[in-house]
């Protein structure tokens, strides 16, 4: 009856040590997984500011050309 118990206890320790090593897995899928997200919305937020830069620089753009044209209007005048 002893050895009998013993392999249970055995089973019962490598069934833990599985549990523990499915858990860990699991943990460091849920790690990566956040940290591709978070990867992701660092990349989104870099995009949305180069865009929001391009604007501004076209809006200034547009300024120097209409002050421009205002310059050559009032030359010609």
């Amino acid at each position: 009856k002893e050895d009998e118990d013993d392999g249970d206890d055995e089973e019962e320790e490598d069934d833990d040590k599985e549990e523990e090593e499915d858990d860990d897995d699991d943990d460091d899928e849920k790690e990566d997984e956040e940290e591709e997200e978070e990867e992701e919305e660092e990349e989104e937020e870099e995009e949305e500011e180069e865009e929001e830069e391009e604007e501004e620089e076209e809006e200034e753009e547009e300024e120097e050309e209409e002050e421009e044209e205002e310059e050559e209007a009032a030359i010609a005048r």
